[in-house]
């Protein structure tokens, strides 16, 4: 019988012989760990039973936070047997998480390592010096998603922190001349630029470690290539590296006519690959996306890339899905991400925490222009000083080389009476932060309340307002005023309208809804989401003041205290519901509206019972011309709704059982038809 450990060692010998050319290895640690959901007042060390196999990524509230407030916040434990193999002696060895909610104190065979405050961002600690060589080593890692006053969010209440290890984690070996890992676990090399469309001026900034005894000579070299893997540029440059701290060095190229990052149209990159360089030898590297580009904003006339007028017009998104929670795979991020790009979305805010690693990169191709930020939102104790300030950090060291990247978020609807006050004084200290980490990049900060002068309010470049008319205040026609207002009283002010939206239950449904709706009530239907998009989508197109948008939100989620539209803990804003599976009406309006893929939809499908033998029927499209039937008879019309994209069929006749609606028009000379069936109960 094999045993376990010639197993372990077998397994590793192979993924060793396989990337021993390789300067450093990046080793998935995803698989065959242990967990136990419980806590311990003594040495952890003596559980051992109880034990289940989980595989990574992992949450243990994938169930009960969804369905209300009585879940599992608190301690559990993970923990995963490895071999230090013999070639690792002379190596240095670190384990880099991308995300653990919310606390997490790392042991390797049970000496304490390190502790990360936080549910978002990327932490990476050394464990070379606390391997045993040729023989198992146990990591384990305690995990507590409670509340604490003294990190971001502070609660549970607008969305609810899972708990768990539920992003991936991996092993990297390194020779002991290397790239850091561990500056806030950022790729350790960060890209400048100051691009037109004639020259890309480029900087880069490596940090580099030495932990040989001695001081050593070594090359370091950038190479630039094209997407199609071709040199473009290369630049080598002769150092000393010390033994103590970090060595920074500094290179510069230049880049002639490059081929610019165009967000959707051409989201064109580069890559670029710097080399740490041993009497010839390849010892460490570090590949990162390029993306060349540049962007403004005109007061009055919105956010200019590359030089021209682009609208930013998008959506919000949260990290997770019904009976996943968090603990998605990149197959299901990158779902997330299609269904947005087909929508015919700009733009993305990534509310209200950093997200998955493989979110941005996928970004940069897909060419979104993004909006990241930290978790500072809803509630303020006066005790999350450092670790806003630390999550900031981790937020831009992590991305800064995304070129999709161009706007950090410093708090959503936090609030102080006075500008003196702790939200007013800890934003101006993190705008402050974000500028000295990178001052290329726009920041943000954002109120729920419609007035810009309010003392939370311009501590940073962008003021992003949240505005619920037609739900929580007001009608929704009620945009029109508060937009106008702006722009007559504050025409010079950056200003995004940074959240809109209302709830919607795809089982839930009204023939005729008005202009306000009711969140405290159990019935929520879709058509009242319909009908506000159509209304407020119509006013933000006429607005380029608002320089950006973005729905509320693109799928629903989880809000563990929340009880409305006949289902618990559900915030039903989204375009998309929770498991994925239906897209909403509103949805099919915003890919009629920005999409540039044919598009011909009927709204009200769902709503299929019908109590009006005289009824209007609405068709979203972004074809010219519409032609509706009603059981094969055509039908006169359309009028103009609120855009050019809204088709308005009024006085329409149904006949008592079912009636077929088809509608049909031409792109390109290609029929494209929908059609649905309606029933007259009377």
């Amino acid at each position: 019988m094999i045993s376990l450990k010639s197993i372990m060692i077998l397994g590793l010998v192979l993924l060793c012989k396989h990337t021993i050319a390789q300067p450093r290895q990046v080793l998935s640690l995803n698989q065959d760990w242990q967990f136990k959901k419980t806590t311990y007042t003594s040495n952890i060390n003596v559980a051992t039973a109880g034990w289940e196999n989980v595989q990574l990524p992992h949450t243990w509230n994938n169930k009960d936070m969804q369905k209300g407030k009585f879940f599992y916040t608190g301690d559990a434990f993970y923990k995963k047997d490895i071999i230090a193999h013999p070639e690792w002696k002379n190596k240095r060895v670190f384990v880099r998480f991308e995300g653990v909610g919310s606390v997490a104190d790392v042991y390797v065979n049970n000496k304490f390592i390190g502790e990360h405050r936080g549910a978002y961002s990327a932490f990476c600690f050394e464990i070379s010096n606390s391997l045993r060589p040729d023989t198992i080593n146990t990591i384990l890692v305690k995990v507590n998603n409670e509340e604490r006053p003294d990190i971001i969010p502070v609660n549970n209440r607008l969305f609810g922190v899972f708990g768990g290890i539920y992003r991936p984690v991996s092993l990297i070996v390194t020779n002991k001349i290397n790239i850091t890992t561990t500056d806030y676990a950022s790729p350790g090399i960060y890209i400048k630029q100051q691009t037109t469309g004639k020259l890309a001026d480029i900087k880069i900034m490596a940090k580099i470690e030495n932990k040989e005894s001695t001081v050593k000579e070594i090359l370091l070299r950038t190479t630039i290539r094209s997407r199609e893997g071709k040199i473009v540029k290369q630049v080598e440059q002769p150092g000393k590296v010390f033994p103590q701290g970090i060595n920074i060095i500094n290179q510069q190229l230049k880049l002639a006519k490059p081929h610019l990052w165009n967000a959707r149209k051409d989201p064109y990159l580069y890559s670029l690959t710097t080399s740490v360089i041993q009497d010839g030898k390849v010892i460490d590297s570090v590949k990162q996306p390029l993306g060349l580009r540049y962007f403004s904003v005109v007061p009055g006339k919105g956010f200019y890339l590359n030089g021209q007028p682009y609208r930013l017009y998008g959506v919000c998104r949260h990290q997770e899905w019904e009976d996943y929670g968090s603990a998605l795979s990149s197959q299901q991020h990158a779902a997330d991400l299609d269904m947005i790009y087909e929508i015919g979305a700009t733009s993305i805010r990534f509310a209200h925490y950093q997200q998955a690693e493989y979110i941005y990169s996928k970004c940069d191709s897909l060419g979104f222009v993004i909006w990241a930020e930290i978790p500072f939102v809803n509630v303020v104790t006066t005790h999350e000083t450092d670790n806003a300030k630390q999550q900031l950090t981790e937020l831009i060291r992590q991305n800064y080389n995304h070129p999709s990247i161009y706007n950090w978020g410093l708090h959503n609807e936090v609030y102080s009476s006075t500008p003196d006050g702790f939200v007013p004084v800890l934003t101006r200290q993190l705008n402050d932060l974000a500028k000295t980490e990178d001052p290329d990049r726009f920041t943000a900060s954002v109120s729920g309340y419609g007035e810009i002068n309010r003392p939370s309010n311009l501590a940073a470049d962008i003021q992003g307002i949240n505005r619920y008319y037609g739900w929580y205040e007001g009608k929704i026609p009620d945009l029109e005023d508060w937009v106008t207002g702006l722009e007559k009283n504050y025409p010079d002010y950056k200003v995004v309208l940074s959240e809109y939206g209302t709830e919607a239950n795809v089982k839930q449904q009204q023939e005729v809804v008005g202009d306000a709706g009711d969140p405290s009530s159990q019935f929520w239907p879709e058509t009242f989401q319909t009908r506000f998009h159509e209304i407020q989508w119509g006013i933000i197109e006429k607005h380029p003041y608002l320089m950006a948008s973005y729905v509320w939100n693109m799928f629903d989620f989880s809000v563990p205290f929340a009880n409305g539209g006949g289902v618990p803990a559900r915030n039903m804003k989204g375009l998309v519901t929770y498991d994925r599976k239906v897209k909403k009406d509103a949805f099919y309006w915003y890919k009629a509206n920005w999409s540039t893929e044919p598009v011909l939809y009927i709204a009200g499908r769902r709503d299929s019972d019908r109590a009006a033998a005289v009824t209007t029927v609405k068709v979203f499209s972004n074809l010219k011309k519409i032609t509706l039937y009603v059981n094969g008879h055509k039908v006169a019309g359309p009028e103009k709704g609120t855009t050019s994209h809204d088709f308005v069929f009024n006085e329409v006749h149904l006949n008592k059982g079912e009636n077929q609606l088809r509608a049909e028009g031409y792109k390109n000379d290609k029929l494209v038809a929908d059609k649905i069936t309606w029933y007259l109960k009377n």
